[in-house]
């Protein structure tokens, strides 16, 4: 499939349902940023905006970007209307294309997997070259298939965090691997549901 049917399909996606008017932000993300000092984060397909919303609240300069001009201009909305304004800047982006500018304290990539053509490794290894020496890339993918995903092929095959670390191939030097694990949690799907999932952490550290 084509970039443009990848637009069309995420502008589709986020068309066919109000918007929230307080997205919830993704778990492992107030997990793992809840003790950080706030500083400059980039949103890496930002959807709902639930994620940039919650890091705005805590004095965090938010770059949050999506494949989607609907998400972007919902969550432009969303933060004025919070008055987050000043804190939230979102851009529209396709990654295979553009990065967004900027040196980043905090790169966030919750869940950043299409059945669309997407370079990832080279995205992420872009996103962990914008951090700031100490700053930190958290990446979080789907290690499971819950009842609710879009995927449900019974054959499908999640890389493990370590795998995901192989592919960036970044310098050791550089960078290291601070957290690569496999943790559970009980999720909550749209209807309401609930089901145990699997997420894939991996957090990588700039060193210099």
């Amino acid at each position: 499939m084509d970039t443009t049917d990848a637009v069309t399909f995420w502008n589709d996606v986020h068309s066919s349902h109000p918007a929230a008017t307080d997205p919830q932000p993704n778990a492992r993300l107030t997990e793992v940023v809840a003790d950080l000092p706030p500083g400059r984060v980039l949103d890496l397909g930002c959807g709902g905006g639930g994620d940039a919303l919650w890091l705005a609240r805590r004095g965090w300069q938010v770059t949050a970007v999506d494949i989607s001009a609907v998400a972007v201009e919902r969550l432009t909305g969303l933060a004025r209307s919070h008055g987050l304004g000043d804190l939230v800047a979102a851009e529209r982006h396709d990654l295979d294309a553009s990065f967004p500018q900027g040196r980043f304290d905090l790169v966030s990539a919750h869940y950043l997997q299409t059945f669309f053509a997407l370079d990832r490794a080279a995205v992420l290894r872009s996103a962990a070259h914008a951090l700031r020496p100490g700053g930190r890339l958290l990446v979080v993918d789907h290690g499971s298939v819950a009842p609710w995903s879009w995927n449900q092929d019974p054959d499908a095959r999640f890389p493990s965090p370590q795998e995901v670390a192989e592919g960036i191939a970044l310098d050791p030097a550089s960078w290291t691997v601070e957290r690569a694990e496999a943790p559970r949690r009980i999720a909550t799907g749209p209807d309401g549901s609930t089901a145990e999932v699997t997420d894939h952490v991996l957090i990588v550290r700039r060193t210099a």
